[in-house]
């Protein structure tokens, strides 16, 4: 419920701003300096201390949390999980391997392959997945593996555009805007297939070296250690699980009820499952639910919203412009949840929240830096000797990024 800003002490709503402030300085640079606090522990610190100062109270604080949006991440966790470690997405990488005759079609069919998959499943669940695979394939045929594992990320980044379920910023805003999932997909698939098609492009055209021969792939898939059972049953359940989605079935609910179906087995041992679950993403979700509310309550009147609003948000080029670069200095997720009321306040917040939805995804290919799926890949390529530089991914994905909104723009 709102209030006006002089209902609280002065020394309060300066408290509130600055632990606000604190909190996103946090997740922007990933650490507080000098401490072991990460970006989920900075989130619950700033919930807790919005709390202890009184900004929100108890019973505020549990109405802040969106459940819903937690449970869907949750049930989608839990289905990728068993997807994976069923063996699903070995098998999917080795038939692709099989048929890929040339370099370009191996990146084709890379980017296709993470952008699908992305489009119906967590971004950063599927890079975590496909990169380790890529990795394997590409050094069976002895080619450069940086340009396949840029399109993995950039990829994955513009695949999960197209559905509420893609990435975590799309459940967020799936959840505030009520938008039912046909119609979020209707309208923004087109804009992740396009980008797809654009990635293959700009991948290709800055690395001719690895595509401009026509050299034929010669290499076995790698084997794939499948479980039929888990693999079959997981399967059936994320066809169930996408038919109720565009079904009309709250997401929440789909996703609990899915995710609690593949728990019940005895194939796999629950405590192998909650070991694939991002715990830290979702204690980063609750604790921000708090600190935005915290906030709001203690600065942002119905006036201020609105006149913010009017400086112009209700065009989509700003609107897309600073949502782009709020999400490359805190975040897409943070950066969704502090615009979430002034789009709430814009004459058509349905067009609004697409477009946001569209330019934090897509603003996460500009640099390395720009999404957590990106780190994923890097991190992991890292791991196994491979060095993708600032430079070699910005130069890629900056245009990239510019385009692919430019895009999504003259699309909705």
């Amino acid at each position: 419920m709102w209030y006006r800003a002089g209902a609280r002490p002065n020394s309060v709503r300066f408290a509130a701003v600055a632990i606000f402030a604190a909190t996103y300085f946090v997740i922007a640079i990933g650490r507080l300096p000098g401490f072991h606090i990460d970006r989920a522990g900075s989130a619950l610190v700033g919930a807790a201390l919005m709390l202890a100062i009184g900004v929100v109270s108890l019973d505020e604080t549990m109405r802040a949390i969106d459940f819903a949006t937690v449970a869907l991440l949750l049930g989608m966790m839990i289905l990728v999980a068993n997807l994976r470690l069923s063996g699903f997405f070995r098998l999917v990488n080795g038939w692709v391997v099989a048929r890929a005759r040339r370099p370009l079609h191996l990146l084709a069919a890379v980017t296709v392959t993470s952008g699908v998959f992305s489009a119906f499943l967590l971004n950063d669940a599927i890079c975590l997945v496909m990169t380790p695979l890529v990795i394997d394939i590409v050094r069976r045929l002895e080619r450069d593996p940086v340009p396949y594992l840029l399109a993995v990320a950039m990829a994955a980044n513009i695949g999960s555009t197209a559905t509420i379920t893609g990435n975590p910023q799309n459940i967020l805003i799936g959840s505030f805007s009520q938008i039912d999932y046909g119609t979020f997909a209707a309208r923004l698939a087109p804009v992740a297939a396009a980008g797809l098609v654009l990635t293959i492009v700009m991948v290709a055209l800055f690395h001719p070296a690895e595509f401009r021969g026509r050299d034929r792939l010669h290499a076995d898939a790698p084997p794939a250690h499948l479980h039929g059972p888990l693999m079959a049953k997981s399967v059936l359940i994320t066809i169930a699980m996408m038919a109720a989605f565009f079904a009309g079935q709250p997401p929440a609910k789909v996703a609990l009820v899915g995710g609690g179906v593949l728990l019940i087995t005895r194939v796999v041992r629950s405590e192998r499952i909650y070991r694939e679950v991002d715990w830290p993403l979702l204690l980063m979700f609750a604790g921000l639910f708090v600190v935005v509310v915290g906030f709001e309550k203690a600065l942002l009147t119905p006036e201020l919203v609105a006149a913010i609003g009017g400086v112009g948000l209700d065009r989509p080029p700003l609107l897309s412009t600073v949502t782009a670069v709020l999400s490359n200095l805190v975040s897409n997720v943070p950066a969704v949840l502090v615009l979430k009321p002034f789009v709430a306040s814009l004459g058509d917040p349905q067009r609004a929240w697409l477009i946001v939805a569209m330019a934090s995804t897509l603003a996460g290919n500009l640099t390395v830096l720009g999404s957590v799926a990106n780190l994923i890949v890097a991190q992991s390529a890292r791991a196994r000797g491979i060095r993708i530089g600032f430079w070699q991914y910005c130069r890629v994905g900056a245009p990239l990024t510019l385009l692919t909104i430019l895009v999504g723009l003259t699309m909705l």
